[in-house]
């Protein structure tokens, strides 16, 4: 692995959750009933999520970092401990995550030191957040972007659960993510970002669903995961040499074929923009359209590929797995959907604000790679 690592973090003491402490950066939430049950519907903001941070609604183990609000998102970090299991599975109704990991957990990592988890294998890592939302506010969990390029699924995990990623009203505990890696071996440690929980009063209104088409124009078009490649250390950006880990791809008369079982990053043929009031996420196909799976990471954050923060023309990157049979892609196929739910209010920051891997981007790979050239 070429360059330094980031420094390894020693340890985390888990706290009650009546010692936790909010962030002294976040800003208090003048209006307590923001959150009431009677209000409109909707995506909650980066100041309505400080504002449950400085209430106590959402908890860690440690400070919160100060990138680690995004404009309709909180990030998640790993804690100090993981295990390797033999399934996975949902805890259901009644049972807890750790008492179903007592019958499937093989055995223990510690993620202080830094662990590489394989490609193959399923582990489940508890997180440093945990949650004590109040009436009428239920979140949603997705994986990052650069986790979902790398093709890691994750998922999150919330006790009595029975859907993963899902987190019910009013739910008070832990929160844990399975992490399946898919085509590369990770290198991660403690407050590794691998997920991302997005939070909502009532039930949005789905604004309105938007098709999303592959662009298999000339030139590189796309790339392809090479099988063997090395491992790819999670918090290393612009560290890892992109033509070790990937094959570039260029179509022939705008169709591309995909291979069972390959991953694939390719671009959307047209540019995506979220309006700032706004949320989106971009959803798999109906299996119908097409044998394969487009998009770990769902969540497009307000002011994407917006004028207000100068990056009209961004397009969205499409990480596709093909199933059992071949499947030949054709230029502006339908790969998939954008769904669109509003914001309970204009967030005090938009996508970008604070510098991003993936502002204006065309076809990209994630932040772990150098540019391709």
């Amino acid at each position: 692995m070429n360059g330094a690592r980031p420094p390894v973090v020693k340890g985390v003491a888990k706290r009650a959750l009546s010692d936790s402490k909010p962030a002294a950066s976040v800003a208090p939430m003048n209006d307590a009933a923001k959150f009431a049950p009677g209000g409109a519907a909707g995506i909650l903001p980066c100041q309505a999520i400080e504002a449950l941070i400085h209430h106590g609604a959402i908890l860690s183990d440690r400070p919160f970092d100060h990138d680690q609000v995004q404009p309709a998102s909180l990030d998640l970090r790993l804690g100090a401990r993981a295990w390797r299991v033999r399934a996975s599975f949902l805890p259901g109704h009644g049972r807890t995550v750790m008492e179903r990991l007592e019958h499937v957990a093989m055995h223990e990592l510690d993620l202080t030191r830094g662990t590489v988890l394989e490609k193959g294998c399923v582990y489940i890592a508890e997180l440093q957040e945990s949650l004590a939302l109040p009436p009428g506010v239920s979140a949603r969990a997705n994986p990052k972007s650069s986790t979902g390029r790398v093709d890691v699924f994750v998922r999150l995990l919330s006790n009595h659960s029975v859907a993963f990623d899902d987190v019910i009203e009013g739910y008070k505990g832990p929160t844990f993510v399975e992490i399946a890696p898919q085509t590369f071996s990770i290198l991660v440690r403690t407050s590794s970002r691998l997920n991302q929980l997005r939070l909502k009063r009532g039930a949005p209104a789905r604004l309105s669903t938007r098709s999303v088409g592959v662009d298999l124009t000339d030139g590189i078009a796309g790339f392809r995961a090479r099988r063997h490649a090395g491992v790819i250390d999670m918090d290393h950006e612009d560290g890892h040499d992109p033509r070790d880990y990937w094959e570039p791809l260029v179509p022939r008369h705008g169709e591309l074929l995909l291979d069972p079982g390959e991953f694939y990053i390719l671009a959307s043929k047209e540019a995506v923009q979220i309006p700032v009031l706004e949320a989106a996420e971009m959803t798999p196909i109906d299996p119908s359209v097409g044998e394969f799976r487009v998009h770990y990471a769902g969540f497009f954050d307000p002011g994407f590929g917006a004028a207000e923060t100068d990056s009209v023309g961004s397009r969205g990157v499409l990480e596709v797995r093909s199933h059992e049979t071949p499947f030949l892609l054709e230029d502006g196929q339908t790969v998939a959907r954008l769904v669109y739910e509003p914001l309970t209010e204009r967030p005090t920051r938009l996508y970008g604000d604070s510098g991003s891997h993936y502002q204006r981007q065309g076809l990209k790979l994630s932040k772990h790679f150098k540019i391709w050239s």
